[in-house]
């Protein structure tokens, strides 16, 4: 019973700490090129730095604030964390 509570567990949390990517992905399929657009254009941060202080980042392709010159490996995702 307690490895099934663990396993219940670490697929709640993977699920939870998925759900940005796949609202982002389940958004972008539901959408038009147009409707997206108009959302991406609906917040706008200056940089990284603004969209971070403001809470918004990592932005996602398809979610407000989210533009092409702010995702520097066009992953779709803008200001994501730095990693080493």
């Amino acid at each position: 019973m307690r490895t099934l509570l663990l396993v219940w567990g670490a697929v709640a949390i993977g699920t939870w700490a998925a759900m940005p990517q796949l609202l982002a992905v389940s958004s972008a399929v539901t959408t038009t090129p147009e409707q997206r657009a108009a959302i991406e254009r609906s917040a706008y941060y200056r940089n990284c730095n603004d969209a971070r202080a403001a809470g918004a980042a990592p932005m996602y392709r398809g979610q407000a604030g989210y533009r092409e010159g702010l995702d520097g490996d066009s992953d779709g995702i803008a200001c994501e964390p730095y990693r080493q």
